[in-house]
């Protein structure tokens, strides 16, 4: 009971830290993926959006990847 209390409070913490930081300036993109990592120990309703947002973040890297090796090669 009380690993499962220290998870939620922590895990929701970093979760809210991090859904805060997303209008504030701040790492929102580094607290989010670590409270989800934390709460998914307990939650399987948390582990279900930390792989979503693992999907998302891979997605979103490749795309910028993508257009970084596109604009190096479109240079003159």
């Amino acid at each position: 009971m009380l690993r499962k209390t220290v998870i939620t409070i922590v895990g929701g913490g970093l979760t809210l830290l991090g859904t805060a930081l997303i209008v504030l300036p701040g790492p929102a993109w580094l607290l989010l993926p670590i409270g989800l990592a934390v709460l998914s120990l307990e939650y399987s309703w948390a582990k279900r959006w930390l792989k979503k947002s693992q999907r998302f973040m891979s997605h979103s890297a490749n795309l910028l990847d993508k257009k970084i090796r596109d604009y190096r090669y479109r240079k003159p």
